[in-house]
């Protein structure tokens, strides 16, 4: 279907003169014919009511498939379908697979996936091969095969002499380095955030310090060498002062932060609910309230899915031997709707971090809704109540702390690529 008409939707798109405001809007052959305040001839599937809102299409910028060589987690057809009821018209994918995404063969591979589907696949593409950070992948060819941007995945760069010489070897191509900013010998054998929760529960914690440092460091690398770099997944407080002041100097730098880090913090880890065992752990309530601050300020860009399929066997073991991650697609939209709710981070502050940061980190134009222009747009409901269960599940996974339970705010369509998918 490639037809849709928004009767009286709210509009949140800081960029056009109808932001905040109830519009309708036609999609027909794929293109926008029609926006604006007076109602028109409907064309194809009328989608309506007072709590939906419309934004340009919703971008992922970190997001898990398993595809390929662990399809039993995920794979690109389910995949895709869970960004599709996630809201998303575009998914940036890691390069954690097996193998690694590391050849231009690769990249076509996961292109050719996602070709006729709502959802855009991005690929990224290793920094080092197999991401073991001791020798560069061949990061030009693989940038002109459509590698959107280059990193270790769930592996932090350690070696800095390869830091740095990526940092150089990218900037004639204007291509973007993205790092998980953690000291991995500071987070070995940690499974949740370091401080009164870890001794409470007897577990071994991760400190914010192995966060910290490794800022410092890439920042510090990232001044002497020039180039840009993204820190994906942001979780402390200290991280994101370090990194709103490195703006403050010029540095040409970014940052994401996990949808459910604005949600959770580590005193939801009391029951041993190994669903919600993350990379980088859940931290302290400051923490977490410094996060939503970083959303509002600016000086977090992007919030992330950071979706993490795992399958049972990888979860439904001792907390300590446990997998880490959760699956977000599917998520990401209520935890948001509930945070407004709550009153804590407004739609108008949160979702231009999910449509147009995204974006802006990737040097990709943003989404013009506008009479004419190809129709990237998501529709989302604010008060549609829905379980997430084996039935609307649409991942291979489970691994999420809100399985089994009801949540408010749904997606009704999303429209990209000349298509238009209605969710329900």
């Amino acid at each position: 279907m490639s037809s849709l008409y928004l009767k009286g939707v709210k509009l949140i798109n800081p960029s056009s003169e109808f932001h905040l405001k109830k519009v309708h809007l036609s999609v027909k052959n794929g293109k926008i014919d029609y926006l604006g305040l007076k109602e028109t001839t409907a064309a194809g599937k009328v989608v309506e009511g007072k709590d939906l809102i419309v934004t340009p299409g919703w971008f992922d910028l970190r997001a898990n498939f398993c595809d390929p060589g662990m399809e039993h987690k995920e794979d690109l057809n389910s995949g895709l379908k869970a960004a599709a009821a996630g809201g998303f018209s575009d998914v940036c994918l890691l390069p954690d697979t097996h193998p690694t995404i590391q050849t231009k063969n690769d990249i076509e591979y996961l292109k050719s996936k996602g070709r006729g589907k709502v959802t855009t696949v991005h690929p990224m593409a290793a920094v080092t091969l197999g991401r073991k950070g001791e020798e560069l992948s061949e990061m030009i060819d693989l940038h002109h095969a459509g590698a959107v941007a280059f990193t270790d995945g769930h592996d932090p760069i350690w070696n800095t002499d390869i830091l740095l010489k990526t940092l150089q070897y990218l900037q004639p191509l204007n291509g973007l380095l993205m790092n998980r900013p953690e000291d991995k010998w500071l987070a070995k054998f940690g499974v949740m955030h370091e401080g009164v929760q870890s001794t409470r529960l007897g577990m071994r914690g991760v400190p914010v310090a192995g966060e910290t440092i490794m800022v410092e460091r890439d920042l510090r690398i990232l001044e002497y060498a020039g180039g840009k770099i993204h820190f994906s997944q942001v979780s402390s407080a200290e991280a994101v002062d370090m990194i709103k002041k490195a703006k403050k100097r010029g540095l040409a730098v970014t940052c994401d932060v996990s949808v459910h880090h604005l949600c959770f913090n580590d005193t939801y880890l009391s029951t041993f609910d190994t669903n919600y065992k993350v990379s980088p752990p859940f931290r302290t309530e400051k923490d977490r309230k410094a996060l939503i601050a970083g959303v509002k300020d600016g000086t977090i860009d992007t919030i992330v899915s950071a979706h993490e399929p795992q399958d049972e066997e990888s979860k439904k073991l001792e907390f300590d031997l446990a997998e880490f991650g959760l699956t977000g697609l599917q998520t990401l939209w209520p935890v948001l709707n509930q945070l407004d709710l709550k009153g804590e981070l407004s739609l108008e502050q949160s979702l231009p971090a999910v449509f147009d940061g995204p974006r802006k980190v990737l040097g990709l134009p943003a989404v013009a809704l506008e009479v004419g222009a190809d129709a990237c747009l998501t529709v989302a409901s604010t008060s549609t109540r829905w379980m997430l269960d084996k039935k609307t599940n649409l991942s291979k996974s489970v691994n999420n702390p809100f399985f089994g339970k009801e949540l408010t705010g749904m997606v009704a369509a999303v429209a990209n690529n000349g298509l238009v998918q209605i969710i329900n």
